[in-house]
This record gives C-alpha cells, structure tokens and sequence, in this order.
C-alpha cells in the first residue's frame, strides 16, 4: 500500500507544470538525496531505540503531509518541503522494516525464512508499480494533479494505519534499555568493527546502489528505437522478470556464495551487451539481469540480517542503506560515462568479490537479536500468531 502512489509517476511532470525549470527541478532532486544521506543512520537507531512499527507509521504520515504541501503549495519552496518530508520518512523506514521482519520472524522460530518473506515483500513492492501507473492515468484524467496528489495522501495513511498493526516482539530488558546515542554508537561500532557484518555490509551496500539503472530503462529503450508510446509496455517484461526475480530469493538463498557471484557475473554480462548490442531485441537480456540482480540483492540482504547480533539492527542495516546512497552517485556518474556497458563493468567487480564478501567467517553472528526479544515461550507460538 505505502508504495501504490498515484503521484509517484507524475511528481516530475507537476514540478515543470508549475514553471520549475530543470536546472530547479535538479536541485529538488540534490535536496531529497541530501536529506536521505543526512537521516538514514540516525532515524535506524530511533527505530532500535524506540519502536521499528512506530517508525513506519510516522514514515507514512510524513509522506502524507509532504504530498499535502505539494498541493496545497505548488511552488518550489512547497515542493521542497514534501522532499525534506519524504526524505525523512523514507529514511524512517529503511532499516525499521528489515529489523522488524527479521526479529519477528526469530521471535517465532522461523528466521530462516527471511529471504523468502522479504523477496515476496521486494516483489510486491515492484508489482505496486502497476495499479500505482494505472491510477495516476485515471486521476489525472479526472482532476489533474490536486485528484492524484491527495489520493497519495489518503495512500499515505492507509499505509500508516496498516503499519500501527504489524506485530512487534516486546522487548525483555525495556527498564535497562541503552540510551538512543549509545544505541547509535553500538550499530555504529558493529557495522564497522565486526568484519563478518563489514564484508556483507559492503556487498549490500555496493550492490543495493545498482538498483538506479531501473531510471535508466526506459531511455535505454528509447535509445533502442522502441516508440515512445510503446515504451511503458516494452518495459513491462523488465519489471515483471524483476519481480520474479525477488520471489525466487527463498530458493536462491540456498544457493552456495560463488554460484551467487556467477549468477551476478551472467547478469551483468547480459546488462552490458544489450547496452552494447543497442537493439530491442536486448530487451530479454535486460529482463534477466533484473531478475537475477534482485535475487541476489535480497539473499545479500539475509546475509546480513543473519550476521548482525547486537540489538542495534536497523541502525547496522541503515549503515548500509547509507552505503547505497552514497554509492549511487558513483553509479550515476558511470552511467552518464559509458551507459550500460560501463555499469555492468562496475557490476561485475562486485560479483567477483561477492564470494569472498559472503564467506563464512568465524566469530560470525548467529543473527539473535542480542537479547532483545524473548526466545523460550515466544519462539514455542505458533508462527501464524506472530
């Protein structure tokens, strides 16, 4: 629900209805990212210190109010405001999810089903694309942008409603909870001293960045000559091999490091010669590589969720998140370089080192959440009670 948002496809069209130009549009843009790179740490150690549902539901009333200033303030200071917003409660939610997915599930016994749920989670967050682009047609045709722009705030909220009621492991030691800057120390420390959380931190981070060439797909297809009325369903096969891709990581998960890193290394390769080919026909090689990445992205992700042992797991996973943020501007800069062939070539360094980053390693966590959940009777209830 939180990611069925009719104004998602539109936002960039609003900006330059208003008058924005490019150049402002761009620094709406730096201001999102900026935001993101400033909070993602600290709001994962609000989330480890305080409540990892409390998080999401603020995250969903945040958006709310941001798409309620781009309406009621369509301008480029109201824009603003909706992305420091935005930004805020999508930092919010980075970290707090994963950690509260991966705590309740040890709660119940049942953790080592994590890269099975979060690639369902994954996959419909892409299916949401769908009825999300279907319903920005159908209310910008109705009411313009002021109809689609408060549905997304009513989507908003639904959202946050939903999110008051997942279920949260209660804390057993509440009374001798550390502080929030010791919590924020703790994930901090972990995320960089603990070598068997690094490896994996660093291969999730590097590779949760490759996510930006989803922006870069439907230009791709332009370039390739697809018409440009044909371009949203030339890349629907790319999205749905995409979802696939995410709800086959339960089944990927049981695959050993190195055939994970030649499957990476195949994707890569397939990424980089449709780039090179520049045909439409590199349509299928592109669906394939996405598929086979977001595989890999979520059983990299599992990896470190089982690693992570102190209770600070959102602020170590929004280390990571940091990570990505900060990686993608280099990825940006590959793209605008050398297109797809020189993404892939930057790919496939991760995929050779993945291996060696997703090794066993002693000392290695358990991945229990360091005492901070209940083990004997919660994990003895039955996992549809969770």
């Amino acid at each position: 629900m939180a990611d069925v948002v009719p104004i998602y496809p539109l936002y960039a069209l609003l900006f330059t209805s208003t008058g924005l130009s490019i150049a402002q549009v761009s620094a709406l843009f730096a201001i999102w990212s900026a935001v993101a790179v400033l909070t993602e740490v600290p709001s994962g150690a609000l989330a480890d210190r305080f409540s990892r549902r409390g998080c999401l539901v603020a995250a969903g009333v945040l958006q709310a109010v941001g798409y309620s200033a781009w309406v009621l303030l369509p301008g480029f200071a109201g824009f603003a405001v909706g992305f420091v917003l935005w930004g805020c409660g999508g930092s919010l939610v980075t970290g707090a999810l994963e950690a509260l997915l991966y705590d309740g599930l040890v709660a119940v016994g049942a953790e080592d089903q994590y890269a099975r749920v979060n690639g369902w989670v994954t996959a419909m967050e892409l299916v949401a694309q769908f009825p999300a682009a279907l319903a920005a047609t159908l209310l910008f045709a109705a009411g313009g942008f002021p109809l689609a722009g408060w549905v997304s705030v009513g989507t908003c909220l639904v959202a946050a409603v939903l999110a008051a009621r997942l279920p949260e492991p209660p804390r057993v030691d509440a009374d001798d909870e550390p502080g929030y800057l010791e919590t924020l120390r703790a994930g901090v420390a972990e995320a960089a001293g603990a070598p068997a959380v690094r490896a994996v931190l660093v291969a999730a981070a590097v590779l949760g960045a490759f996510d930006v060439v989803e922006e870069y797909f439907p230009l791709l297809l332009a370039d390739w000559g697809v018409p440009t009325a044909f371009v949203p369903l030339a890349d629907l096969p790319i999205v749905l091999a995409g979802v696939a891709g995410a709800a086959l990581a339960g089944a990927a998960a049981r695959l050993p490091p190195w055939a994970l890193g030649a499957g990476l290394t195949v994707a890569m390769l397939l990424l980089g010669g449709a780039g090179l080919a520049g045909h439409p026909a590199g349509i299928a090689a592109v669906a394939v590589f996405y598929g086979g990445y977001r595989a890999v992205l979520v059983v990299v992700d599992a990896r470190l969720q089982e690693r992570i042992t102190s209770r600070s797991r959102a602020t170590v996973t929004s280390v990571a998140s940091l990570g990505t943020e900060l990686a993608t501007f280099g990825l940006y800069a590959a793209w605008a370089v050398g297109g797809a062939p020189l993404l892939a070539a930057c790919g496939l360094l991760i995929a050779v080192a993945l291996p060696l980053l997703l090794r066993e390693r002693p000392g290695a966590g358990s991945g229990a959440p360091g005492g901070r959940y209940p083990h004997g009777e919660e994990s003895a209830r039955p996992v549809g009670d969770a």
